[in-house]
């Protein structure tokens, strides 16, 4: 039996995850109270094999005194034999404001004396007791409903227990390191091509700046040694229970240099693991 436990602050698309749970073929249920966990998981495993798959979303709705204990039962369900994954997800402050103005929603902890930023914040403090456990942390604040989609298809829903999900995600330091990044690699001190006036308007998946890159020694030395260090402890990382990685690259502004280096790296680890996804977050959606 599979248990997903979907969590993360309102407005950061825990519903929008679930829906894709659901259209895989899981049995989700939405705003399950905490201590329903337990006999839930009791209940499928008696089913016999019924409810292969199942999805929960908890979230601030639950009371403050069961999220307190969710460690308690996470260690109980750990001891169960089922695979458990806890998926949370997140967003920038300003852009979970953005989102709750634009639809208007009220925050499960807002009221007339709790202000809409005080309430997204006192629920991060709320749901650390979950967001310590995670499996996988998305931040979706660059994500549209149709990326989410596609992240938690890829990353979720094609990922086998058997072997650790990879995702290289480039990203631009003057951007902010990204917030689920589980590594987080500097390519700054190689060649920038931005400074190239004819190269500027190109990105690292464009032939010019890859021509630019190759014909600088220390890019091949900065991806034989990245490669080095993931080979070596990424099944350290394995073998401690960790199901999935983001690997995060940074340049500058996010356009060349880590945009290279990510997509290197993610062919060179496919010939080793199957699920393995490349992302640009400064780059927009190629489709």
């Amino acid at each position: 039996m599979q248990l997903i436990i979907v969590s993360g602050r309102s407005g950061s698309g825990k519903s929008t995850a679930l829906q894709v749970l659901e259209d895989v073929g899981f049995y989700c249920i939405d705003n399950l109270p905490i201590g329903l966990l337990f006999p839930l998981t009791e209940e499928a495993l008696a089913e016999q094999g019924r409810l292969k798959k199942i999805a929960v979303s908890i979230d601030a709705r639950n009371l403050s005194s069961e999220i307190r204990q969710f460690r308690q039962i996470y260690e109980k369900l750990k001891g169960m034999p089922i695979e458990l994954d806890i998926i949370y997800l997140d967003a920038q402050n300003q852009t979970l404001l953005k989102r709750f103005h634009a639809t208007r929603r009220k925050h499960p902890l807002s009221n007339d004396q709790v202000s809409l930023k005080e309430a997204i914040n006192a629920e991060s403090e709320l749901l650390a007791p979950i967001r310590s456990l995670a499996d996988l942390y998305l931040d979706t604040s660059a994500m549209n409903m149709y990326e989410l989609r596609d992240q938690v298809k890829l990353r979720v829903v094609g990922h086998s227990r058997q072997e650790i999900a990879l995702l290289f995600q480039s990203f631009g330091f003057k951007h902010g390191i990204p917030m689920d990044a589980d590594m987080v690699f500097d390519v700054r001190c190689l060649p920038n091509p931005h400074w190239d006036q004819n190269l500027r308007r190109f990105t690292g998946r464009d032939l010019p700046v890859i021509e630019f890159l190759e014909r600088h020694e220390e890019t091949g030395e900065m991806i034989r040694d990245i490669s080095r260090y993931l080979e070596n402890w990424l099944p350290r990382f394995q073998q401690n229970n960790r199901s999935y990685m983001t690997i995060s690259i940074g340049c500058t502004g996010g356009q060349h240099r880590s945009v290279y280096i990510s997509e290197k790296l993610g062919a060179y680890f496919r010939k080793t693991y199957n699920n393995v996804q490349v992302r640009h977050k400064e780059l927009p959606d190629p489709t």
